[in-house]
């Protein structure tokens, strides 16, 4: 599947590459949205901790006395092709069947926030400051040239072999570069080089919390250290979860892998109960994103099932340097 990933993702590096330039040349224009728009993007494939960084960075601004609201394509959910409203900042519209897994879980943990899911960003913008929100936090924008980005946020870990969407060169259209901690200062260095304008910050991944699929915590946190559990998840990097649970002090008798954004049929979540069974597990362990598709499943009723939320730990020059742009761009 690797391998596969790879060769794919040439053809598609040689796409965004073509589509950069007629933006570079101007051929393409990209339309402005009539609220500011910050973008969280990336330009590897898979899980780079976007999801986290959106609800971290939503939940600052609204600390911070704003309005913001999420803009998301709502990958496979119902709603991608024809857009409608997930959360009006009061209410939630819709399920994660409708909006996608992700938007669901940043809509359901900041319900103060607005959620517009359309594959037509532009439209769900629009949506936003008519319902008076500002600015917009677009999820997975650094690819969509088509809508104007105020403000452009990368991830990037400059460590990690994966397929990319695009070219490494493509970073200096960021604005800001967050590079993951503890990578080699040669590393960052040659990065840091290559985009001598862009604003780098470090962020780091921190492991916060065990939720029931209630979202009510668990506590103490020893509860769970020693547990035999069996975890499980659908997202593009399963072995960081894996990691992360390891790290926590869990002892994990099974580990089942299930590809990403998967909906998990009545079928699939019968045989994670009958495993669990039969390994004699004690809990239940997957992602907060995976949680969101199985909490009315009758048949965890009867086993104890958690999640692990996390976080995204930031430097304050960033939130700095996000404030001061919004308060430059009044």
């Amino acid at each position: 599947m690797k391998f596969l990933l790879f060769f794919l993702s040439f053809f598609y590096r040689v796409g965004c590459q073509a589509k950069n330039l007629l933006y570079s040349w101007k051929i393409l224009r990209p339309k402005k949205a009539p609220l500011t728009v910050i973008s969280i993007g990336n330009i590897a494939f898979g899980g780079t901790e976007k999801t986290p960084l959106v609800m971290n960075l939503i939940s600052f601004l609204d600390k911070q006395g704003f309005k913001p609201a999420l803009i998301s394509r709502g990958y496979k959910g119902k709603w991608e092709k024809k857009g409608d409203v997930l959360s009006n900042g009061k209410s939630l519209f819709g399920t994660w069947k409708d909006s996608g897994d992700e938007p669901f879980m940043v809509a359901r943990n900041i319900p103060q926030a607005g959620a517009f899911i359309w594959k037509n960003r532009l439209k769900s913008c629009i949506s936003a400051k008519n319902l008076s929100f500002a600015p917009a936090v677009l999820d997975d924008g650094f690819q969509h040239r088509r809508l104007h980005r105020d403000l452009d946020i990368v991830l990037f870990d400059p460590s990690e072999k994966v397929a990319l969407r695009e070219p490494v060169t493509s970073l200096k259209r960021a604005h800001i570069l967050l590079i993951k901690k503890g990578i080699n200062t040669q590393r960052k260095s040659r990065v840091k080089n290559l985009i001598p304008q862009t604003a780098t910050f470090e962020y780091d991944v921190i492991p916060k919390a065990f939720f029931n699929l209630h979202g009510k915590e668990i506590a103490p946190e020893e509860e769970m250290k020693g547990k035999k559990v069996l975890a499980f998840c659908g997202i593009a990097r399963p072995e960081r979860f894996s990691s992360m649970l390891q790290e926590k002090g869990l002892k994990i008798a099974s580990f089942l892998k299930f590809p990403d954004h998967y909906p998990y049929p009545t079928s699939s979540l019968e045989k994670i109960v009958e495993k669990c069974q039969k390994i004699e597990a004690e809990a239940l362990i997957t992602t907060e994103k995976d949680a969101v598709k199985i909490s009315s499943f009758e048949g965890f009723k009867k086993i104890p099932v958690y999640y692990l939320r996390i976080d995204i730990k930031l430097e304050e020059g960033f939130y700095n340097r996000v404030l001061s742009f919004l308060q430059s761009s009044k």
